[in-house]
């Protein structure tokens, strides 16, 4: 069939334009496939960091309930009383903080943080964050005074 067209259409090219076209749709395509890719691995470390925020503040609350039962109970203490390193927490490596951020006391009738009025009841804010400020996991802990033997309920 190509052998009955006349020579000058059998020699025609693309022209210019059509490849600027052609060029300019592959390039769009490109551009928005790596930019989707480079979405997904952003979206991931963010959410590897959260994963981890939030198993370490799990772990950091265990450790103070194991710390707040066998330590010395100690009236109106301040949130640097629950420390990671006091209480024996390890913090993840790979770029994280973990902080008690605040400490609340039960008056009887409501949370306070001054005057201290601890009748033996705590309300403990503790975080586990990455230092790239990607992610961040806080849990509240609900202290109450251990009872044993020597201890006055």
């Amino acid at each position: 069939m190509s052998d009955m067209l006349p020579e000058a259409d059998r020699e025609r090219g693309e022209t210019l334009l059509e490849l600027l076209i052609a060029l300019t749709i592959m390039s769009i395509a490109v551009v928005a496939i790596v930019g989707g890719l480079v979405a997904g691995v952003a979206v991931s470390d963010i959410h590897r960091k959260q994963s981890t925020a939030g198993a370490a503040v799990r772990d950091y609350a265990e450790i103070v309930e194991k710390y707040v039962a066998g330590a010395p109970y100690t009236s109106c203490a301040a949130p640097s009383a629950y420390a990671p390193a006091t209480v024996g927490f390890t913090v993840p490596s790979g770029g994280y903080t973990a902080t008690a951020v605040a400490l609340r006391y039960w008056s009887g009738t409501a949370w306070t943080t001054s005057p201290c009025t601890d009748v033996g009841l705590r309300e403990l804010t503790i975080q586990v964050a990455s230092t790239d400020s990607r992610a961040a996991e806080q849990l509240v802990l609900v202290l109450r005074k251990p009872c044993g033997d020597g201890s006055t309920c």
